[in-house]
């Protein structure tokens, strides 16, 4: 065999030899978590592109049902960042840099009854009006050690669009207490999203 061939030969098994190093790197890659920005002051910008993200429901307790005055009364349109959405599919487990948005979104005013409920082409009910802000959990126990569980809650403003370009975490009291004593999994209200259940 010419020296040609036999360095042809090694290398090609040395190829072969590489391709399982190779693979599992490339798939690491492809599963990584895409992670919040942040600014140097510690603020963490708004996510560009929440709307695209995996939509898991859309919670609401509103005023008419709760005397006037529900701690909550928008529609909370959910949306799980994908790359994370797609590792809790696979492990059942939120990961490091988890991203949750929640957009806040008015019940629709059109003569509403008492109960706050509007007479539409599909009936009576609730049903959405306009934005009326954005908040963001995060979940990154590196950055955010003093929190519990990791997660860090913000809001971009209780307000119409534009919401503000960044914001600041909320003490652990505001919010992670809240989740603590009530959130089914991991500090994530699990329990009202069929669509997290159902990736579990």
């Amino acid at each position: 065999m010419s020296v040609k061939k036999i360095l042809s030969a090694a290398a090609l098994a040395s190829a072969l030899w590489s391709v399982p190093t190779v693979l599992p790197a490339m798939a690491a890659q492809a599963q990584g978590i895409v992670e919040a920005n942040f600014n140097a002051d510690g603020a963490v910008k708004r996510p560009a592109d929440w709307r695209r993200w995996v939509f898991v429901g859309s919670p609401l307790t509103p005023n008419g049902l709760n005397g006037g005055t529900a701690p909550f009364p928008e529609f909370h349109n959910v949306y799980v960042e994908p790359s994370a959405f797609r590792h809790y599919q696979a492990t059942g487990d939120w990961p490091e840099g988890t991203q949750i948005a929640k957009e806040l979104v008015l019940v629709r005013s059109n003569g509403n009854a008492e109960n706050g409920s509007t007479q539409e082409v599909s009936g009576v009910g609730y049903q959405q009006g306009e934005f009326a802000g954005l908040e963001l959990a995060v979940k990154d126990s590196t950055r955010f050690g003093d929190m519990p569980g990791g997660w860090a809650y913000f809001s971009f403003g209780h307000q119409a669009q534009p919401y503000n370009a960044s914001a600041e975490a909320f003490p652990a009291e505001a919010c992670n207490a809240c989740h603590a004593a009530s959130a089914d999994t991991d500090f994530v209200f699990t329990q009202f999203y069929p669509v997290i259940r159902a990736a579990r």
